[in-house]
């Protein structure tokens, strides 16, 4: 679908506000901190029922999430006008959310995005959304001739997001840790290959401990490139194909050094975002669980 007059109107009202606002709010500030929830944490609950599930988390006393469901131009069926309602009668903000720039959403023959992707970026800068977080990389090429151009697009992305006073982002999964491009791990690869001023990192401390990587270790060797950090610890459930396999826990629970690893992301690290994730309960119910992590990241500072 084109844009219509209607909606490049609506798109220049959606710039207007974003540049109207003082410049300090979207400003790197590492003063600023946030302690954030992943709804894919509540994941069964969101689906259940929104609303009851956000007022829940509001009662827990979080006042900030990152949403995992947007399609079709509404956040968990609710448009944006209607999700936005609901997060403000419950006091909390959406700085972030997760959706996958797929390599498909850079238009070849315009030499551009397209527009369901310019739509995305719209309606994430209309919700009050400070970053773009693609949670994964689309197709299963990872070549550097498959992979240069896809860093190209980020950048690009980098720049969209920059019009709307937002920043795009990566999160990581286990594979880049893993997997290799020219002998560089494609993580190494993504953060040599992006521009650090368009494109940011959340770095996912649980997901890269599963694969054998170290966040201590990355934090000192890309400083201030993970100005959002998914706070997540784990614990060893057994062994598979002659490998440990994990799941994660309570933060306090765990195998990671987690407040050792906090306080370098925020001395170094440029962090200032931090987003609970927890995916496994121990027999603990889903928000049960995460209100227990909110109240260890409080008595740690955050």
């Amino acid at each position: 679908m084109n844009y219509s007059r209607r909606s490049f109107l609506k798109s220049t009202a959606v710039l207007a506000a974003a540049s109207a606002m003082p410049n300090h709010i979207f400003a790197a500030d590492n003063k600023l901190q946030r302690t954030v929830l992943q709804l894919y944490s509540v994941r069964d609950e969101m689906r259940a029922d929104p609303k009851a599930t956000l007022k829940k988390l509001a009662e827990q006393g979080y006042h900030h999430i990152e949403h995992a469901n947007y399609n079709d131009r509404k956040f968990y069926g609710f448009t944006v006008k209607e999700f936005k309602a609901i997060l403000n009668d419950n006091g909390l903000t959406m700085p972030s959310g997760h959706t996958t720039m797929a390599r498909q959403d850079w238009d070849t023959s315009k030499n551009d995005f397209t527009d369901k992707w310019k739509q995305t970026i719209e309606d994430a800068a209309a919700i009050g959304q400070r970053f773009v977080i693609s949670p994964s990389l689309s197709g299963a090429a990872m070549t550097a001739n498959e992979m240069k151009p896809y860093m190209d697009q980020f950048n690009k992305c980098g720049e969209l997001c920059k019009k709307y006073g937002m920043k795009f982002g990566y999160h990581n999964h286990e594979f880049e840790f893993e997997q290799r491009i020219d002998g560089v791990l494609i993580f190494d690869y993504m953060l040599q290959n992006t521009d650090p001023a368009l494109v940011v990192q959340q770095l996912d401390m649980g997901n890269m401990y599963m694969a054998g990587a170290n966040a201590m270790d990355y934090i000192k060797k890309y400083p201030n490139r993970f100005e959002l950090m998914h706070v997540k610890n784990m614990i060893k459930i057994g062994d598979e194909n002659g490998k440990p396999k994990y799941e994660s826990c309570q933060l306090d629970k765990g195998l990671l050094p987690l407040k050792q690893i906090l306080k370098a992301a925020r001395k170094t690290g440029g962090t200032s975002y931090f987003v609970i994730e927890q995916e496994e309960y121990q027999g603990l119910g889903q928000t049960e669980s995460v209100g227990i992590d909110l109240k260890v990241m409080k008595k740690w500072g955050y």
